[in-house]
């Protein structure tokens, strides 16, 4: 590989070449380090015009800044150069600190993924001339395979940046590397070593930058997609024809997370019977969110089959036992069967707290709790009873999870729990809050009372007849 000694030459700025940091100016430099000349500094873009004569050979350019993510930068920078002739003489370099830049050589690519280790970070690759008539084969969007072994060497060192080294007459291959994926290129009768230095560092910050960019987009568009997953997943109310109003509230403890282990539905069948249902998985990951979607899908499915109390809760334990990762993952439920004429309901408790009932004139008060069964997940033959209430012709029923009732008050160890929470609805429907408004008044004290946002998941369904 012909690369030359150092000699006076027209430099060309590596293309796209980030700010310099005057603060570098002044860093020492290891003995015998040349100056970085200005000419790297102002010379023109590879992809634009190169070889032009700069403004200024005189002065000398600060440093590139030490980023901030050294990582194995620490240790100073390693190039590994791919040529035929790898005992070419080839210039001296100097990173940020005014270290010698470690050098790697190989004659093939064979040779050069061997030599390819973490500590590489960057690759000089000498571009051999093109065979004749070999660019008239290439595709015009698409250079042929004059660009292969560059192409090859991207795809070995994904995190290493690429520099290309070619001649002055062949700048157009030399544009259509950079645009295959080198960070930049070279000509051979235009190098030294203060060109090289300068680009062997641009090249590798511009590299970090170009993969946390890509990172970053990664992470946003992920986020995006779940959160467009989370939206779709959670549940549309089917409550067409029916009186009753419905309205429901739903925080997940999980940070930024928008679907948590609580789960929650409700729907109206064909004879006019209104189904409603809320659960809690046990744990606050995704794994649970996941979970409670399926729980509470398989539960529409069921009750649209006109299954419901123990025979529902059954076939749901059984669904839970196939679907969840380990046998301690439990869930709580409870499921609601009011009466077409909206004056009876069928309740049924699998280890959840029992719902709130408010009637006309009456005081908020707990359903009993003594007539329910295990959370599924617990006993493999269990059952769970299903008992009548009477809820006249106007009233307000609410379902909840139990991150609502085990907020704490204060800064002490005490816990809001059923009384409290009953207590505090009875005070915000005194207000006249009904509805959403209800809902998330309630919430919003239950949070205040605990000093800050609530760790556990967080649903509230409420039914309304009036």
């Amino acid at each position: 590989m012909p690369v030359p000694v150092p000699h006076q030459r027209t430099a060309v700025l590596p293309h796209q070449a980030g700010p310099v940091d005057a603060a570098c100016a002044d860093s020492p430099r290891a003995a015998g380090a040349p100056a970085v000349a200005d000419d790297t500094a102002r010379g023109t873009s590879a992809l634009g015009q190169t070889g032009q004569e700069p403004m200024s050979r005189t002065s000398t350019a600060p440093d590139l800044q030490l980023p901030a993510d050294q990582g194995s930068l620490d240790q100073g920078l390693t190039l590994l150069l791919i040529g035929e002739d790898p005992n070419s003489p080839v210039p001296d370099m100097w990173d940020w600190a005014g270290r010698k830049v470690r050098l790697r050589t190989a004659r093939n690519l064979t040779e050069a993924e061997r030599l390819l280790t973490d500590d590489v970070h960057c690759i000089l690759l000498d571009l051999a001339p093109p065979e004749h008539g070999e660019r008239d084969a290439g595709d015009a969007d698409c250079p042929g395979d004059e660009l292969g072994a560059l192409r090859e060497v991207l795809r070995m060192a994904p995190a290493q940046a690429v520099l290309v080294l070619t001649s002055e007459t062949d700048a157009e291959r030399a544009a259509d590397a950079v645009r295959v994926g080198a960070q930049d290129y070279l000509f051979r009768d235009e190098l030294d070593g203060a060109v090289l230095s300068r680009a062997v560092r641009y090249a590798v910050e511009r590299k970090r930058a170009d993969l946390a960019q890509r990172q970053l987009t990664e992470s946003r568009m992920m986020a995006q997609e779940n959160a467009r997953l989370e939206r779709g997943l959670l549940p549309t109310p089917l409550l067409d024809g029916s009186d009753l109003r419905f309205a429901a509230c739903y925080r997940p403890g999980r940070s930024r997370a928008l679907l948590g282990g609580d789960f929650y539905d409700t729907v109206r069948t064909q004879d006019g019977t209104v189904h409603a249902m809320i659960g809690d998985v046990c744990g606050h990951g995704p794994d649970e969110a996941a979970l409670g979607v399926e729980l509470r899908i398989a539960w529409r499915a069921l009750t649209f089959a006109g299954l419901c109390g123990d025979e529902l809760l059954s076939t749901l334990q059984k669904v839970l036992e196939h679907e969840r990762a380990d046998d301690e993952i439990f869930a709580t439920l409870c499921t609601v069967d009011i009466s077409a004429d909206g004056r009876r309901a069928g309740v049924c408790l699998a280890g959840h707290p029992a719902p709130l009932l408010a009637r006309a004139g009456r005081e908020p008060q707990l359903l009993p709790y003594e007539f329910g069964g295990p959370a599924l997940g617990l006993l493999p033959r269990a059952r769970w009873p299903r008992r009548q209430v009477e809820l006249g012709g106007s009233w307000s029923l609410m379902m909840y999870t139990d991150g609502l009732i085990e907020g704490r008050v204060g800064e002490g160890k005490e816990r809001l729990g059923q009384e409290g929470m009953t207590a505090l609805v009875s005070r915000q429907m005194a207000a006249g809050l009904r509805g959403e408004e209800l809902l998330d008044a309630s919430v919003r004290e239950v949070r205040d009372l605990n000093g800050g946002e609530l760790t556990d998941d967080v649903a509230v369904l409420l039914l309304d007849r009036h």
